[in-house]
């Protein structure tokens, strides 16, 4: 490397090495004092003497008369002081020009008298003044043999230098020679794995390799460009600039009743890290992850009123009341046992992994509808700037965890009452169809698949329970429809019924809580038991046993409540109350007379029979719901 040329701003100033020299010092005192014969011990003393007495009054007031001259008088006296110099100077010039005009005349007289001065052509003739060159006394044999001597060795050594200079440049040629078609080997090497190599905008005698996304943000969209350095040797090395240092990535872990039961696994550090590939994967995978993490950031912001926080470097989505997805950007070479909270099972580990892949898969679908979208004709122009909208990434997963939790959640609400009726004798059947919605969109076949099938997981999630309940002419249908997208959000449930036996009970329109939805769908199916328990009854004493006391009839006397009466043509009979729920089935009895037709039961009523049917498997000793009725219509 060239050493560096510095170029003092200032004036050198130099120091003198020692004081003013003795004959300095003896001149000055002749100036001042007069000569040393003259200056004796005597006379320096009436000199000090003098000097101590001496009234200064005087020269002040000389000095008060020098400061008080009037301003314009200072300027005048300046003015002629310049024009004194100014003379002299012109009258120094124009005696020189005479003198060279006078030398000059002995042989170009006319150019020479057009120079000098009227006063010099009347006092001197021209040519009267004439130069000559004299010859220097020969030299002696031995200072010409020196001088030839010196002047040989002057000549060889410059020479030598030369020699060595012209070395030193073909040796530095061929080393940068040798650079250069490593450097320039190295870059092809990168062009040849795909990679785009281009000039650097703002400086154009560099080359760049663009490791990032063109359809990316403005914000990384920038810094997807670094500069290809050449070293000494030649070696081509990624300037640092804007590239990441370190490699990072979106971790996804899932927590579950306070605990993390899953985390995504972080990609490891490539083996050819050190190669210039090896760095260019990097700052390209680690670009991306920063992308797909700010995009996240910016998503969930307006998802706040959704139950989605945010808090520094970390993202918390719920999916259940005790499940959360949480999500962070971490260093890739981060030890697991410095985080505060430790992963204590690995049970949603694939489900982390699954929510990972799905956010870089979205981020990559984004980047496509950019371009599809930059390649169509631009909309009209408008004074108020556009709003970018934040790319779905979040929303489409919080939608499928939320619809799946609420099609599990109901699959197994549906499943606990199907047990229940099937441990008290009855038979229910229904059919779960997850994610109906999936299966009945025809594929696009002007897009490709991938981009078709994410459209799939962008739309409107909806599943279906279809089935029958107690009696064979009654059925249900429920469709469980999630949107997060666009209103309505969260998830909805349609629920439809066909019972003959209440053809004026329908459920509502739309549910929005689970829970709700639940009790609509056991209350309905409370309604149907009550039908079939009525309907077994007529059926029962419409083909007695021979050998069979007389049997109570039983009506659906207050369905909304679960109630039965069975009266007599005497006005006793009694009253059946049947209750359902996902933990049980209860059935239970009680005696009325004349005025307690339809008066609720109370707490002071006694109970004749009572049952409990759960989810347990049936007993061989306990009876099932109809023989139940049959035991309770005996007198």
């Amino acid at each position: 490397m060239a050493e560096s040329f510095n170029l003092p701003l200032r004036p050198l100033v130099e120091k003198r090495d020692r004081p003013d020299s003795l004959p300095v010092e003896i001149a000055q005192i002749n100036t001042q004092w007069g000569s040393f014969r003259d200056v004796s011990e005597s006379a320096l003393r009436e000199k000090i003497e003098a000097e101590k007495n001496k009234d200064w009054s005087d020269e002040d007031d000389s000095d008060k008369t020098a400061t008080d001259l009037d301003t314009a008088e200072r300027v005048d006296q300046l003015y002629k002081r310049r024009a004194d110099i100014t003379q002299q100077a012109h009258m120094e010039t124009m005696f020189a020009l005479d003198f060279v005009s006078l030398l000059l005349s002995k042989h170009t007289p006319r150019q020479s008298e057009t120079s000098m001065s009227a006063y010099l052509k009347q006092v001197a003739p021209l040519g009267s003044l004439n130069g000559e060159i004299v010859e220097p006394p020969p030299k002696p044999d031995s200072v010409l043999r020196d001088t030839k001597t010196v002047s040989r060795g002057w000549r060889m050594q410059n020479f030598n230098s030369a020699a060595n200079k012209l070395l030193d440049c073909a040796s530095r040629l061929d080393s940068e020679v040798t650079s250069e078609t490593k450097y320039w080997n190295e870059v092809l090497a990168v062009k040849a794995k795909g990679w785009k190599v281009c000039r650097l905008p703002r400086e154009r005698q560099a080359l760049g390799v663009q490791y990032g996304f063109m359809e990316s943000t403005p914000i990384f969209r920038d810094r997807a460009l670094a500069a290809l350095r050449r070293l000494d040797d030649g070696s081509l090395i990624l300037d640092k600039g804007l590239v990441p240092t370190k490699a990072k990535a979106v971790r996804v872990r899932v927590r579950t009743h306070g605990q993390l039961t899953g985390c995504s696994t972080l990609p490891k550090p490539a083996s050819n890290a050190e190669t210039i590939e090896g760095r260019i994967l990097q700052a390209r995978d680690t670009l991306y992850e920063e992308e797909l993490f700010h995009e996240l950031f910016r998503e969930a912001r307006i998802l706040g009123g959704q139950g989605v926080t945010t808090r520094r470097n970390l993202i918390q989505i719920p999916i259940s009341e005790d499940q959360k997805v949480l999500l962070d950007l971490v260093d890739t070479d981060q030890d697991p046992s410095s985080d505060e909270e430790q992963v204590s099972s690995t049970e949603h580990n694939v489900l982390a992994d699954a929510l990972g892949h799905s956010t870089r898969v979205l981020l990559s679908y984004s980047h496509r509808q950019n371009l599809r979208r930059r390649t169509q004709l631009p909309p009209p122009l408008t004074p108020k700037r556009r709003h970018t909208p934040e790319y779905s990434l979040l929303r489409p997963i919080m939608a499928y965890l939320q619809h799946n939790s609420h099609v599990r959640w109901l699959e197994s609400h549906m499943n606990d009452v199907h047990h229940i009726l099937k441990s008290a004798g009855l038979g229910t059947e229904f059919t779960a169809t997850p994610f109906s919605s999936v299966g009945r969109l025809s594929p696009d076949v002007s897009i490709p698949k991938v981009e078709s099938l994410i459209r799939t997981f962008l739309m409107p999630f909806e599943s279906t329970f279809t089935g029958k309940l107690v009696t064979a002419q009654s059925t249900f249908k429920v469709r469980i429809r999630t949107n997060v997208v666009s209103p309505p959000l969260g998830t909805h449930y349609e629920i439809s019924v066909n019972m003959p036996q209440f053809p004026e009970v329908q459920p509502p329109n739309r549910i929005n809580i689970r829970d709700e939805a639940a009790r609509v769908l056991t209350h309905f199916t409370m309604l149907d038991l009550l039908s079939a328990i009525s309907q077994n009854s007529s059926t029962s004493d419409a083909q007695p046993a021979a050998n069979s006391s007389e049997r109570l009839v039983w009506e659906v006397e207050n369905p909304h409540h679960g109630e039965l009466l069975a009266r007599l043509e005497t006005g006793k009979g009694r009253k059946m109350k049947v209750s359902l729920s996902r933990k049980e089935l209860k059935a239970d009895t009680y005696s009325i007379h004349n005025n307690q037709g339809f008066a609720r039961v109370g707490g002071n009523t006694p109970t004749l029979r009572s049952q409990i049917w759960s989810a347990e498997p049936a007993s061989p000793e306990r009876s099932s719901l109809m023989e139940f009725v049959a035991e309770a219509s005996k007198l």
